[in-house]
């Protein structure tokens, strides 16, 4: 458990068996870490090297179905990276609300680098309350992985070329939920797989070097 200033948080770890990165998550205000790229990402990554952190909200665990201002999601994260105590390169990240509180915290946290999944550029229909500044605020190197359905940010509406250090990944069909249609080209499997992918590749490249590649012929 983490204890918090706005109650008890709880941090659900899946380690790598020789740990060379540390992916800490959090979930979205409408879900929790039950959510299907939070699971895939914890039962794939921790074979390759990473072990992967996803924290539950106080909010959440406290049985609200309603999450906090952003400001206490962003302490509670904090909180959470603090108790985690980790000696390998940390990436901070997150799905929607949890994705732009990565994004706020990333350098506090001395985080090597910034996973945003389904990151909300903005409310559904309302593209002129963008939330750019805040993916662009993430001063560490960012990987977007968005749903090309995402009503909360079409990869499209993300400008070209993103700002500083930002790669995009997209999901085919796939919604805010990274959700695919059950007739569509892609199965929720393979959809998972882009992220688990992308994610690595990225955390390779980005964030050990060539580190993992060597170790597990990534």
């Amino acid at each position: 458990m983490v204890a918090t200033e706005y109650g008890e948080g709880r941090l659900v770890i899946r380690r790598a068996r020789r740990p060379l990165a540390t992916l800490l998550v959090s979930h979205g205000a409408g879900g929790g870490i039950e959510a299907r790229d939070l699971v895939a990402l914890a039962a794939q990554l921790p074979g390759q090297g990473i072990s992967v952190a996803r924290f539950e909200q106080p909010w959440r665990r406290a049985g609200r179905k309603v999450a906090g201002a952003p400001a206490t999601l962003d302490v509670a994260l904090r909180a959470a990276a603090a108790a985690l105590r980790v000696r390998t390169p940390l990436v901070v990240g997150g799905r929607s609300a949890g994705a732009r509180s990565a994004c706020r915290t990333a350098q506090e946290l001395g985080a090597a680098g910034c996973l945003a999944l389904s990151f909300p550029l903005h409310p559904p229909g309302r593209p002129e309350r963008s939330r750019l500044d805040e993916l662009a605020g993430a001063g560490v190197p960012t990987l977007v992985i968005q749903g090309e359905r995402d009503p909360f940010g079409r990869p499209e509406e993300f400008p070209d070329p993103l700002p500083g250090r930002t790669d995009l990944a997209v999901v085919p069909g796939a919604d805010h939920g990274l959700a695919v249609p059950k007739r569509g080209a892609l199965s929720e499997d393979e959809a998972m797989g882009i992220v688990v992918e992308s994610t690595l590749e990225w955390i390779v490249r980005e964030v050990t070097g060539n580190v993992i590649g060597n170790v597990t012929g990534a």
